[in-house]
């Protein structure tokens, strides 16, 4: 073969190739496209019922994880070169610049703080170390007294100041910020800013369960549906199936993440007005809102409270909440008067909720 000719057989081989990446890109995908993987140490769920190509699924994949890498390299705990960390690493009483989005979270943290009486605390951080659910990775072992008496003695709402207008902020003791309990949430709501950017209409974000639905599953109008687990350890098995419609679900509960020590169990929930794991029925706590962020906030402020207190305050604040609380055999579910108006009463006599 003349080297003319085999110039032309290349080219021709590598046009043909383009033309095949080119129309499986173009290739369009059945409908809901489900977009998966790992991020956060958990996993991502985006499921999406507006018409996508292959190029286009691959695409919107891409930009997502981007944000949610942002969301992460601001917010981690886990990241020695997060803006979040470095916060924590500076001078105690110095005014530190922050982005709109971690200034963003932690008023929303501050708020939830307050209105709880102090049950949802990003400065736990120190506690949650010293009971082993955090970064430190600290044997699994109870705290002796005095430890947990000198780190509780640092935490509070008051112990770091928010500069929301100035874009700074500073810590007044020297505590350890965690957003655990608010920082998932705020990445559910940067993807789905993100899907709302890109104009698609019809989703399902989920992120390590913090759950986020616009519009509906398919071109007859059917809603999303997540369920709400039992409080299982061994196993997931949903309790109720509820569904949604341009709304956030955020979850808080005691049963995926504990220890035991001496036969008893330590959940991760730590109460911040103890610096103890919490101890009480309340096994779930299902938050409603248009915002996964604040959903997740009240989520672990309303578990830290328990049913009575939780139940009392959401009906002050007029969330729309599901409960599952443990009882002598079983399990029972009840509901805020807010969740009634915002699921309808049909789904609450459907599903037997009790609404409290």
């Amino acid at each position: 073969m003349t080297p003319s000719r085999l110039l032309s057989l290349t080219l021709l081989l590598a046009f043909a190739a383009l033309l095949a990446a080119c129309s499986e890109s173009d290739r369009p995908l059945e409908s809901p496209v489900r977009l998966e993987g790992q991020v956060f140490g958990s996993f991502y769920q985006v499921t999406i019922a507006d018409p996508l190509t292959q190029g286009e699924a691959r695409e919107i994949e891409t930009e997502f994880l981007a944000e949610l890498d942002e969301v992460d390299a601001s917010m981690s705990t886990y990241r020695d070169d997060s803006e979040l960390v470095a916060f924590n690493q500076a001078p105690v009483g110095e005014w530190q610049p922050l982005s709109d989005e971690l200034i963003e979270v932690l008023a929303i943290g501050q708020a939830v703080a307050e209105a709880s009486d102090g049950a949802f605390d990003m400065s736990l951080g120190g506690l949650v170390n010293l009971w082993s659910f955090g970064p430190e990775a600290r044997p699994r072992e109870i705290p002796d007294d005095e430890t947990l008496a000198e780190r509780l003695a640092e935490v509070g709402p008051d112990s770091f100041e928010l500069d929301v207008e100035g874009l700074q902020a500073r810590r007044v003791r020297d505590i350890f910020i965690d957003l655990s309990g608010v920082a998932k949430g705020h990445g559910t709501d940067r993807v789905a800013a993100y899907l709302d950017r890109r104009g698609i209409e019809h989703y399902l974000v989920n992120l390590g369960g913090e759950v986020m639905a616009k519009g509906y599953r398919d071109a007859e109008g059917t809603p999303w549906r997540i369920g709400i687990e039992a409080p299982l350890d061994d196993r997931r098995e949903a309790r109720h199936v509820v569904p949604l419609h341009d709304i956030s679900v955020a979850t808080s509960g005691d049963y995926r993440n504990y220890f035991e020590e001496e036969g008893l169990r330590y959940s991760h929930t730590i109460d911040p007005r103890t610096g103890r794991p919490i101890a009480h029925r309340l096994a779930s706590v299902t938050v409603a809102h248009p915002s996964n962020a604040w959903a997740d906030a009240w989520a672990t402020a309303l578990m830290v409270l328990g049913e009575e207190q939780g139940m009392a305050l959401a009906r002050e604040q007029g969330l729309a909440v599901l409960m599952i609380v443990r009882e002598d055999e079983g399990w029972s579910s009840r509901v805020s008067p807010g969740f009634v108006e915002t699921f309808g009463e049909a789904l609450v006599e459907e599903l037997g909720l009790e609404v409290r």
